[in-house]
């Protein structure tokens, strides 16, 4: 009989079956190389936020540890799945809840849901709607790039701009009614009307709410709103995985939602699938996300606006403001403007300069008149980095 321990070690040695074994010491020798470095991509300082072409948010040492907990064990998925979507809703008071491949693989999965119920033959069939409900009543005002998402699964949005227009477009095609939260200001029916009128006509309402944690009650306001399902990005503020979202809403949506993705076959979600390992980190991330110190945190991100503020505040014309947007990335952000007469040089430029740097920096995209700096991503001394860094570009520009 063959030594077993002979032929590990034979094994191992093999630099591709090798690589692949449970070995501790291969974990360990792979975690030492300077992969980026290896690959000639330079780390950049996060001053930006959580925007996806950053990478948006790090997960915190626990949710790592998670995720290598979840590298380590073989399970069956779907008993993963309902026990961590279990633990999940009940950290955010909610019927039901489940981990999806990013928020915008949740509004594909949430409006299929709507559209098959637990109907094996309609899920098998999407896009194709035939039999189906095949509307979506959506605010004008509400339509944005990742309604792609929606839109994937072969439904036509209708377009609304009143309370009064919503009833009349309500019809027995309508699946599902979307709403948008960071363009709540700016649509003539606000979050909790919107919720009413789904009830009021028994169609289910979809609200996005990808970047819009903190406030960290916001995990619970709007289920609580009468929303029927609420999508949250799982890499942004929750930190957790930047490929994982959470879907959150009535138990039967959820279960209809589960049956359109992976491990399903023939699914239109099956392409978007979440391992174990994003499971177990996402319900971590939650878990350390509602435990959280938010005001601690909130005194960290103004200290740090601080001092980027004033390191540029001596320079001539330079002002500083700190502001809070009203909805989405609702932390602090410091903008920055100078007269371009005294400080030669405009904020494309100074943005570019920043990236361009040894290390380089990232800013809130699309600055154009106030150089915007977002605090809340970066890591300790990223800010007096920062901080130096725009002093230097600013001061050599001073004429």
């Amino acid at each position: 009989m063959p030594n077993r321990r002979r032929f590990l070690q034979a094994l191992s040695t093999l630099p591709v079956l090798g690589s692949v074994l449970p070995n501790s010491r291969l974990l360990a020798a792979s975690a030492r190389r300077d992969l980026l470095k290896e690959l000639g991509v330079r780390p950049m300082i996060n001053a930006a936020g959580t925007y996806t072409m950053f990478t948006a948010s790090l997960m915190p040492p626990e949710v790592v540890q998670a995720w290598e907990y979840g590298a380590r064990h073989y399970v069956r998925l779907d008993e993963l799945h309902d026990a961590v979507g279990k633990r999940i809703a009940a950290l955010v008071g909610c019927e039901a809840a489940m981990v999806t491949a990013g928020a915008a693989s949740a509004l594909t999965l949430g409006t299929a849901a709507c559209l098959t119920g637990t109907n094996k033959e309609f899920i098998r069939r999407l896009p194709d709607t035939s039999g189906m409900k095949t509307e979506v009543i959506i605010q004008k005002s509400h339509r944005f790039g990742y309604d792609h998402a929606i839109r994937n699964c072969g439904i036509r949005l209708v377009e609304v701009e009143t309370g009064e227009e919503l009833e009349r477009a309500v019809n027995d095609r309508t699946a599902m009614m979307f709403f948008l939260n960071y363009h709540d200001p700016i649509g003539q029916i606000h979050a909790a009307e919107f919720a009413e009128l789904g009830k009021k006509h028994n169609v289910p309402t979809f609200i996005d709410c990808a970047a819009d944690v903190p406030p960290a009650e916001n995990l619970s306001k709007f289920t609580k709103l009468g929303f029927s399902l609420v999508t949250f990005s799982g890499g942004k503020g929750l930190c957790g995985p930047q490929s994982a979202g959470l879907l959150l809403g009535r138990k039967d949506l959820i279960e209809a939602a589960r049956l359109n993705t992976s491990p399903n076959s023939d699914t239109i979600g099956r392409g978007m699938k979440v391992n174990k390992e994003e499971m177990l980190a996402m319900m971590v991330a939650v878990e350390s996300y509602v435990r959280r110190d938010h005001r601690a945190e909130w005194r960290k991100w103004e200290k740090r606006a601080k001092v980027v503020a004033d390191s540029v505040s001596s320079i001539p014309s330079v002002q500083t403001e700190v502001r809070v947007p009203e909805i989405a990335n609702q932390v602090p952000h410091l903008h920055i403007r100078w007269d371009e007469s005294v400080v030669k040089i405009s904020v494309p430029e100074v943005v570019r300069r920043l990236r361009e740097g040894e290390t380089p920096i990232e800013v809130v995209p699309g600055s154009k008149e106030d150089l915007i700096v977002g605090v809340w991503m970066m890591q300790p001394d990223d800010d007096r980095i920062v901080a130096r860094r725009l002093r230097e570009i600013l001061r050599s520009a001073h004429a």
